[in-house]
């Protein structure tokens, strides 16, 4: 009752006219900026929080939520009707959802996946209601050792698993912390890593490096590989006839609660977020699929019902570890930390005590905010439309322009550019030849925590180091490394397989459609 009673607190709190408008004002603009190819939710957070410093907690908070949701959506749109999915979790939205479109179904591809963000957003959103305060109670019973094994979990798995290669994920974690280690040590005082440089004396701030890498980074690496000429949008048919039949209700409907009970268990756990939770759903769909499995591959609207929810509710998922524990699983979830840690809030067991107010009006903004996605973008998708016909050049010189901007706004000083500039370019450098960004944010921000977290732990015992492995949550929580990681390999092989069988389906369509043009 008393998590039902806060949460009453927290939408008394986001009903209120102003926060209602930065609800809105965070979803439509996390779902303006989403819908451009390239840009995911991380990105699109990591751009707008230097914009966001002016607002307080509260509303800064609520407008990043409505942002992370809609800038999710947005990607579906995109993967549908541009077949240029904006993150890797919109990969299977673009194998189906476009073959729809281009069958001149877009319109309930659109419908099919706004709907099912919004259901599986609204189901996730009350298993964290109820999940969140009990792993809360339970992780303030930790001690020093436990939480510096946590976040060596937190290391291998998210350097394991983010990314195609093993070693280089953990070469991306490895620079992380490298750059976490940069500054004034906080026990001696010296200064570490500075190279001399006055203005490394506090550290690297984290959201330059954000920026750098998810705004700055993908900008050159997506502007390096753009082609000339006009982009080709599919056009959504007009009319509301054209919007799901009763036929594609009752198809859909079912894949929306599978792909919710999916999404947000693997959403809590390091093994993949949405991008496993996404294959999961669609292989699930398309093995209980029976008569019509033939269609997948071809336009099956279950093939986006199904992962667009799993999607939605790993989302929802990926908030349980971060608010309660403050470990992100996620690229979009280091961002998400960022921005708490912008304000001076630090997200782990006692932020539901020490911030209660602005956690339960997060909550509660959840639903909102998946009420207004689909009041907001079902009657808007022509204007999406047209925002994806924005030339990419112009886009993308803005994208490292509100970089710039944003970054020298944080101390008005022209080397947080530089340094701005140079993470860009090493995240450019990362994504040319195959490192994942999202372990090295993951290394800076946990990084620092870790050391205290160690440092503590050796000063309890008198440097005896069996003390970091006797508790017996830190014994599980290591061997829990090993089941983890063989997991989340598991799920990444049957990801690939699942991508083996597309790519088939889809030569053989492609193979029939060449055979036909021939034969006429």
């Amino acid at each position: 009752m008393d998590n039902l009673s806060a949460l009453l607190e927290g939408f008394a709190t986001v009903v209120q006219p102003v926060y209602l408008l930065y609800a809105l004002f965070g979803v439509f603009i996390g779902t303006a900026v989403g819908v451009l190819p390239g840009i995911g939710p991380a990105m699109t957070i990591a751009l707008l929080l230097p914009l966001t410093y002016s607002l307080e907690p509260t509303a800064a908070i609520i407008v990043f939520a409505g942002i992370y949701y809609g800038g999710m959506y947005g990607g579906s749109t995109t993967s549908i009707l541009l077949n240029t999915p904006g993150e890797s979790s919109s990969i299977v939205t673009a194998i189906e959802g476009n073959k729809m479109a281009r069958a001149g179904r877009g319109a309930a591809a659109l419908a099919t996946a706004a709907i099912g963000s919004f259901v599986a957003g609204s189901i996730a959103t009350v298993a964290l209601t109820f999940v969140a305060p009990v792993v809360a109670r339970w992780a303030v019973q930790l001690g020093e050792p436990d939480y510096f094994a946590l976040m060596v979990v937190a290391f291998i798995t998210v350097g394991a698993l983010l990314g195609t290669s093993v070693s280089r994920g953990l070469a991306s974690l490895s620079l992380g912390l490298f750059l976490g280690l940069v500054g004034t040590d906080t026990l001696t005082g010296q200064q570490r890593f500075t190279f001399g440089v006055p203005n490394l004396a506090d550290g690297i701030n984290v959201v330059i490096v954000a920026v750098g890498l998810f705004a700055v980074g993908e900008a050159l690496y997506v502007g390096s590989r753009l082609r000339h000429g006009p982009v080709r949008v599919i056009p959504v048919e007009k009319g509301w006839r054209t919007w799901m039949k009763r036929s594609d209700w009752k198809r859909s409907w079912k894949p929306w609660l599978r792909g919710t009970l999916i999404g947000f268990p693997v959403g809590t756990i390091p093994a993949g977020g949405a991008d496993v939770a996404t294959f999961l759903s669609y292989a699930t769909e398309r093995r209980l699929a029976g008569s019509r499995r033939d269609e997948f591959g071809r336009g099956a609207i279950e093939g986006v019902a199904g992962p667009e929810a799993a999607n939605n509710a790993a989302a929802s998922g990926v908030l349980v570890p971060l608010l309660t524990l403050g470990l992100p699983t996620t690229a979009t979830a280091a961002i998400i930390i960022v921005a708490f840690q912008s304000y001076g809030i630090q997200p782990g067991p006692l932020l539901l005590q020490s911030e209660s107010a602005l956690v339960w009006a997060l909550v509660a903004s959840l639903y909102i905010g998946n009420l207004m996605l689909v009041v907001l973008n079902l009657p808007l998708v022509g204007m999406w439309v047209r925002v994806l016909q924005i030339p990419r050049h112009y886009l993308y010189a803005g994208i490292i322009l509100f970089g710039a901007l944003g970054s020298y706004a944080l101390n008005f000083s022209p080397i947080d550019v530089l340094l701005l500039l140079v993470i860009g370019l090493i995240g450019f450098f990362m994504r040319r030849y195959g490192y994942p960004v999202a372990p090295m944010v993951v290394g800076m921000i946990l990084g620092p925590m870790a050391e205290d977290r160690l440092r503590r732990s050796l000063a309890i015992s008198q440097g005896d180091l069996s003390y970091l492995v006797t508790s017996p949550f830190a014994a599980i929580a290591y061997g829990s490394i090993i089941v983890l990681v063989g997991l989340g390999i598991w799920l990444q092989h049957r990801e690939r397989r699942v991508s083996a069988e597309l790519e088939k389906i889809a030569e053989g369509v492609r193979d029939a459609v060449a055979t036909q043009e021939v034969s006429r």
